[in-house]
């Protein structure tokens, strides 16, 4: 048996997949959706379809627009043996004039056009030499060519009109279908699990968090955003979330609830969307089905945190690093000027851990926050957003907010001298930092000894901590409307 187009289908495989008697479980049951984010999604749906003994065809209509074939697959639920796909045909450009366009190129075509002298409809005839309609691919831009027909002899690069077709038969394609051939072992109705992958669905988390005019503790709500681009849309679906980094060629509910002050009763909280690990990833499953319209942006609320205590840092990382072209390392160091280019931008940063203790504790997985604080008149101002990566729970998260208005930065080289004869150099840096602010600051002083990897703080006008194997950090206090300076001298050796 053929699976073109303009294979004649019997009455009940025209009809797609039929619900036939005893079958209720099945046609109640929504799709299951996994969606990962990356913008891909496995999709599982429970179908009854009618087949006969031994071959039959039928179709599968609904499924996605960016459906890849090569990952479809069919299992009956209860003999899985006893039912095998021998062809599949995916068919995923539905009916359309374009489509119908081009399956009429070299063919004549009647057209209708309103005659603007009489107000009337015209038909004229023209033949398709070009329609200018190619299928869109999945996650390629869309670049239609110019129609060429041609007229009494004549070729014009546009529609004469409004084209006029012939009836469609009964294998018309009306959405993105699967057309199988089947084996089965038995006639009669089967419950099949149907799964596939598929683009067009994607998700992200959001975070919005809410600070008080004073203080940085605040208030926070993670949203999931899922979106819908598949072309079709799911019913009563069941929804799972995967964040992680899955390979693919292309525990605790953590909610802390905000209650009134007073109660008049018990009031039960909806249910929450759960999280638990799975495999090398997490998984979050929304609590109760859903509507995924297509070309829809759909938020659900997945973990709230009341009162979360945060800490406000000032990170004054001064070195930037020039481009030499050409210079290794080992040539590079050895240049005064290496590393000497400063900036005078004190970055603002905040930074809370995910735990039980600050009302979160819930694998946060990566996305935007956005930090607003409530003003003296009791408005909320929008003051920075940053990206967080996956987090674990218990893990500690520090945030980019900008840079600090009142806060100025300044860092120059006093001193450079190179000893070939004991291959070793000497450095010394003096850092200010001023405070325009009324009240103290804690600011970080964080300082990379880039030379190379061998070295020691020979002199240091303050206490250092050693954060990693070639970068140090002076935690300073600097005073209101006044300056701070530290000063270290390295000495390198190789």
């Amino acid at each position: 048996m053929n699976l073109s187009r303009s294979v004649v289908v019997t009455a009940w495989a025209a009809l797609g997949i039929v619900a036939l008697p005893g079958a209720a479980r099945a046609s109640e049951e929504g799709p299951q959706i996994t969606i990962y984010n990356q913008d891909f999604a496995l999709v599982r749906q429970i179908r009854t379809i009618l087949v006969k003994q031994g071959e039959s065809e039928t179709r599968v209509a609904g499924v996605t627009a960016m459906l890849e074939p090569d990952s479809v697959v069919l299992r009956d639920r209860q003999d899985p043996k006893g039912l095998r796909i021998l062809e599949q045909n995916y068919e995923g450009d539905p009916l359309s004039q374009g489509f119908l366009l081009r399956q009429n190129e070299g063919k004549v075509v009647a057209f209708q056009s309103l005659n603007p002298a009489t107000g009337k409809k015209e038909i004229v005839n023209g033949r398709v030499v070009r329609s200018g309609y190619s299928p869109q691919q999945p996650g390629m831009a869309y670049a239609p060519s110019t129609p060429i027909i041609e007229v009494d002899g004549r070729i014009q690069f546009s529609l004469p009109g409004e084209p006029l077709f012939t009836a469609l038969g009964a294998d018309a394609i009306l959405e993105p279908t699967l057309l199988w051939r089947l084996w089965s072992d038995k006639a009669g109705g089967r419950e099949v699990e149907i799964s596939y992958l598929t683009g067009g669905l994607g998700w992200q988390a959001t975070y919005n968090a809410v600070t008080p005019e004073k203080g940085d503790r605040f208030d926070l709500v993670g949203w999931i955003t899922l979106n819908n681009q598949s072309g079709v849309a799911f019913k009563d679906a069941r929804v799972k979330l995967m964040a992680g980094e899955v390979s693919k060629i292309q525990p605790q509910r953590a909610r802390a609830m905000l209650e009134s002050a007073v109660m008049e009763k018990a009031v039960s909280p909806p249910p929450e969307v759960t999280e638990k690990a799975f495999d090398e990833y997490h998984l979050y499953t929304l609590p109760q089905p859903t509507l995924l319209r297509d070309r829809e942006v759909k938020q659900v609320e997945f973990c709230r945190g009341a009162d979360v205590p945060a800490a406000r840092l000032y990170v004054y990382d001064g070195a930037q690093m020039g481009m030499y072209g050409g210079w290794d390392p080992g040539m590079a160091r050895n240049r005064p000027d290496y590393g000497t280019e400063s900036n005078t931008k004190v970055y603002t940063m905040l930074e809370f851990v995910n735990n039980k203790t600050s009302g979160l504790g819930i694998p946060l997985p990566r996305g935007t926050l956005k930090i607003y604080r409530t003003d003296s008149d009791g408005a909320r101002q929008f003051v920075g957003e940053n990206v967080i990566d996956h987090t674990p729970a218990g893990e500690k998260v520090r945030l980019y907010l900008g840079n600090a208005f009142d806060l100025v930065g300044e860092r120059r080289q006093v001193n450079y001298r190179v000893d070939t004869s004991k291959q070793a150099a000497d450095e010394s840096y003096e850092i200010k930092v001023r405070n325009h602010k009324k009240e103290p600051v804690e600011v970080r002083i964080v300082e990379h000894l880039y030379r190379w990897a061998t070295w020691k703080i020979a002199v240091s006008s303050d206490p250092y901590e050693k954060t990693d194997s070639r970068t140090i950090e002076f935690r300073v206090k600097v005073p209101p409307d006044g300056e701070k300076v530290v000063t270290y001298q390295a000495r390198y050796s190789w």
